[in-house]
């Protein structure tokens, strides 16, 4: 009944019909639904199940296990004594109305572009709304939501010509936005947990109460003269409870376990790429270790954090599985993923230990390692050429 529906009205929204200039609503909905009914008529041409929305769905689900223990411990954070139930729908009345701002507003951003430039409703926001919301802390404003949004959309991809042009990851560019424009509702120990006692509107125009509860990474950098793992031992955060994802924090960054899962998915699908996950921990290990043997020379306490803390810190492993591997902003050559990766790695540590200010450096890491991303693989291309030319001229 749906699909006779949706063929009855599709003449109105072709050319010529009285809605033409709403084709790409009419079209988002029809191919969301079904499988498009396109054919390529001329070859060559390549038969595939993956198209774009498979891939981008699959990237949705990948991520389910983060998505659904962030649920969970924004709950978590707020009374620990509740039970698993309570707190997984203590935690949906935060969350949800995040991801629906973050899914409204850029959605109508893509179809607007899309009736402006008469083009297709790109399917990439089925990933970039979803990882805009879940890497925004709980007591984030919905309003800044909103805006974030628009900025990452608009600024981070449509300017460029949309899905598989833009140069800069889009939700990480929502991030900064919201980091260099409102500091103080994504930094410090307020903005991580919330209180019982918030209203619905306080959530959209202040955000809700917050409760002091640094994150193993404000900890961590907090005092000079002494070492990371003591601090952290001294606040009760153990290797544990960071790698299950215990503690404060975005809302699907804590647990470094429901990441693994994600990544475990995707790399079996194929739809990451395991070159830059791999060359990403690479990155972090070697720059780590060379920090711990410095960190006697020293009184920055990130210097002593070892490799394996990173690696269960902040949003880390979150950047590792879904930012990092994003394929139109990373570098496309196999060797260049290689060089692209190790430098995430090696700036998110750098960023972490040397910069007091700003204690994660995931974000900022990508976001640099996006911008180098086609002179890596420009660099490798024209080495493979040489390498090419040599044996001409043998």
């Amino acid at each position: 009944m749906l699909r006779k529906k949706l063929d009855e009205i599709k003449p109105l929204f072709d050319k010529n019909g009285k809605f033409e200039k709403l084709y790409p609503l009419y079209e988002a909905l029809d191919t969301f639904l079904y499988t498009p009914d396109s054919v390529t008529n001329d070859g060559p041409h390549i038969r595939d199940s993956i198209d774009l929305k498979r891939s981008m769905i699959l990237v949705v689900v990948a991520m389910i296990p983060a998505i659904l223990f962030g649920i969970f411990n924004v709950g978590y954070q707020q009374d620990s004594s509740r039970t698993i139930i309570e707190n997984f729908i203590s935690g949906s009345i935060l969350v949800l109305p995040i991801v629906a701002v973050s899914y409204t507003v850029g959605g109508l951003c893509e179809v607007l572009f899309a009736i402006i430039r008469r083009h297709e409703v790109n399917e990439g926001f089925l990933v970039t709304g979803m990882l805009i919301a879940v890497t925004m802390p709980p007591a984030i404003p919905l309003w800044m939501v909103a805006v974030a949004t628009i900025f990452g959309v608009v600024i981070g991809k449509e300017i460029f010509g949309g899905t598989g042009y833009n140069i800069f990851n889009p939700a990480l560019v929502a991030r900064a936005f919201i980091y260099f424009a409102y500091p103080t509702k994504i930094s410090g120990d307020s903005v991580w947990t919330v209180d019982n006692n918030y209203l619905w509107t306080d959530m959209f125009f202040k955000g809700v109460d917050g409760v002091s509860a640094a994150t193993p990474l404000l900890v961590a950098s907090s005092k000079q003269g002494e070492s990371a793992l003591e601090l952290l031992s001294q606040s009760k955060y153990t290797l544990e409870n960071m790698f299950f994802g215990f503690i404060p924090g975005s809302i699907a960054e804590t647990s470094t376990l429901a990441c693994m899962l994600g990544a475990i998915f995707l790399l079996v699908t194929r739809i990451a790429n395991w070159r830059i996950m791999l060359s990403v921990v690479l990155g972090m290990l070697f720059t780590s270790l060379i920090t711990n043997q410095i960190a006697i020379y020293s009184s920055n306490p990130m210097l002593y954090l070892p490799p394996h803390y990173h690696f269960v810190m902040g949003g880390f492993a979150f950047g590792l599985v879904f930012m990092a591997t994003e394929p139109v902003t990373s570098a496309h050559t196999n060797k260049g993923k290689y060089y692209y990766g190790f430098l995430i790695g090696f700036l998110t540590v750098i960023i972490r230990a040397i910069n007091p200010a700003y204690p994660e450096g995931i974000m900022l890491a990508i976001l640099f390692a996006n911008a180098f991303a086609p002179l890596i693989d420009y660099f490798v291309i024209q080495k493979n050429i040489k390498k090419r030319r040599g044996r001409v001229a043998l």
